[in-house]
């Protein structure tokens, strides 16, 4: 496990119209894949944790598994001013992000949630015009637009009817805001520090914020099957230590609007994992979402003349 996360310093690597190596395409797939196995884990978990302690114990595994690769490679610590954005991704990311899904998710349909999170790409899209100065490409917009129609399509098509709840829409939106501020805040911080690191720097920030759940954790922990346990620490390995470090890594190397265009492939791959793992057949709206997805994302590659 400890070698498939990328520890490299990306300093210098190219974000605009220059080729994304390899390593970078791998790591999108990986952080779509595991990211889409995250939805259908926190609903295999929800019964038995709630959303604050769920966040905590998956913060806490991450630490551990990602601090046994990051702790040996950490030459330079932040310092004064380099915590400030650090702190803010931590807080708004892996603390308050994680908490207003895992509540959201007990609220809301499948379907809903994943189209209301995936307006997250648009704002990454438009805060990284006007604050990273990446400008407003016209395939990243179509493509984007694209995109989430598709989304929207798979909403229509979940199986679950359930009337949008006040509480859990706006728990949705308040998530996908602090992702797309999260996003944009972390951009400059992978400048100096590699993706595992600046991931582990706020799965910590994270932690120590959900630290008030610690009792409860401990009491649900005990109380959970084993299935569920198993689930929660798979939660903290792959779709938090991994993922948010392949994330990161990506980021890295592509405009933080393009990469988050490929965050619109997460609806369509947790409909094919819940219907491998969970026997959950998709809709042909979901089918047809999931691929219109498709298209939308190769339209926002696309370069404009």
């Amino acid at each position: 496990m400890a070698t498939s996360i990328p520890t490299t310093p990306q300093n210098t690597a190219p974000t605009g119209s220059q080729g994304i190596s390899k390593a970078g395409v791998a790591a999108v797939v990986i952080t779509v894949i595991l990211w889409a196995s995250a939805f259908v884990g926190i609903r295999a978990v929800g019964p038995s944790f709630s959303p604050g302690p769920l966040t905590l114990g998956r913060l806490v595994v991450a630490a551990v598994a990602l601090g046994a690769v990051v702790l040996p490679t950490i030459r330079a610590w932040p310092k004064g001013r380099e915590w400030w954005p650090v702190l803010a991704y931590g807080v708004m990311w892996f603390a308050g992000y994680n908490v207003a899904l895992n509540a959201a998710e007990h609220m809301l349909d499948a379907g809903t949630s994943a189209m209301l999170i995936n307006v997250s790409p648009i704002l990454i899209a438009v805060l990284a015009g006007f604050i990273l100065k990446e400008g407003f490409p016209r395939w990243l917009i179509i493509g984007s637009a694209v995109a989430f129609g598709g989304v929207a399509m798979i909403a229509l098509g979940s199986g679950q009817r359930s009337t949008a709840d006040v509480a859990g829409v706006l728990l949705c939106l308040l998530a996908a805001v602090l992702a797309s501020v999260s996003v944009i805040v972390q951009k400059p911080v992978l400048r100096k520090f590699t993706a595992a690191q600046a991931t582990w720097f706020g799965i910590m920030v994270g932690a120590l914020c959900c630290l008030p759940w610690a009792g409860q954790l401990v009491g649900e922990v005990q109380a959970a099957p084993l299935p569920a346990t198993l689930g929660l620490v798979y939660l903290g390995v792959f779709p938090t230590a991994i993922a948010f470090t392949t994330w990161a890594y990506a980021l890295s190397l592509i405009e933080a609007g393009k990469l988050a265009a490929t965050t619109y492939l997460v609806p369509g791959t947790t409909i094919l994992i819940s219907w491998a793992l969970l026997n959950e057949v998709p809709s042909i709206w979901g089918l047809i979402g999931g691929v219109v997805c498709l298209v939308g994302v190769g339209l926002t590659r696309r370069r404009s003349r």
